[in-house]
């Protein structure tokens, strides 16, 4: 049956792997009490955690947490980074904490629900950070953006070069504003869709009328 404080500690583990972003193992052989203190805080500023774990009981929290696979590194004295944030940014940091202190050795990774070896893990850190991705990304649509009103800028200014140009050609010809005053008058002019047309104006239509009157008045007068 296991201690309280071991199913405490497991549940803790768990926990922390579960709200990780990536994970960092290593191997911490050598390193003295000092050095790991000096190695845990420059982590810390970086945005990871560093923390020396027991196998047994991180094995059990890895398989809690359905990441079983982190098993295979789990060997020798291990210490765990758990990284809350750029992975990238945690690993350069871990990989520079493997120069300053040789006793330390980086024994691979888990992020994104892959396993990942040594070797990638140190391929890892040679990547750009997500904050330098990123700035050369606005950088990139900055540009295109002022590339392509640039383009639009140059095409209205050709438009209306050749207007004029025609305009000095074509005598009589418009200015860019006459076509635009025009255009703006031709469209005040024209009736909404849909409007009813002018009623016609009273009398209008009535002079048949009248004939017919007239002439069977006359009609009248001969009979008598």
């Amino acid at each position: 049956m296991p201690k309280p404080e071991k199913v405490e500690r497991v549940a803790e583990l768990k926990a922390r792997i579960e709200g990780s972003d990536a994970l960092l193992l290593t191997e911490y052989r050598g390193l003295t009490v000092s050095e790991i203190t000096e190695l845990r805080r420059s982590l810390n500023e970086g945005g990871a955690s560093f923390a020396v774990v027991k196998n047994t009981l991180m094995r059990r929290a890895a398989s809690a947490a359905g990441m079983s696979e982190l098993e295979d590194l789990l060997s020798g004295p291990s210490a765990i980074t758990f990284v809350d944030g750029d992975p990238v940014a945690a690993a350069k940091s871990v990989v520079k904490a493997t120069k300053q202190f040789p006793a330390l050795v980086l024994k691979g990774a888990y992020m994104d629900g892959k396993l990942l070896s040594a070797d990638d893990a140190k391929a890892l850190a040679e990547l750009e950070s997500r904050e330098v991705m990123l700035s050369k990304i606005a950088g990139m649509l900055k540009s295109e953006m002022s590339r392509a009103a640039a383009m639009f800028q140059a095409g209205q200014s050709k438009f209306l070069s050749l207007l004029e140009a025609y305009k000095e050609k074509v005598p009589g010809a418009a200015t860019v504003a006459e076509v635009e005053e025009a255009a703006d008058t031709q469209a005040e002019a024209a009736p909404e869709p849909g409007a009813p047309e002018a009623a016609a104006e009273p009398g209008a239509g009535d002079d048949t009328t009248d004939d017919t009157s007239e002439a069977v008045a006359s009609d009248d007068d001969a009979k008598e």
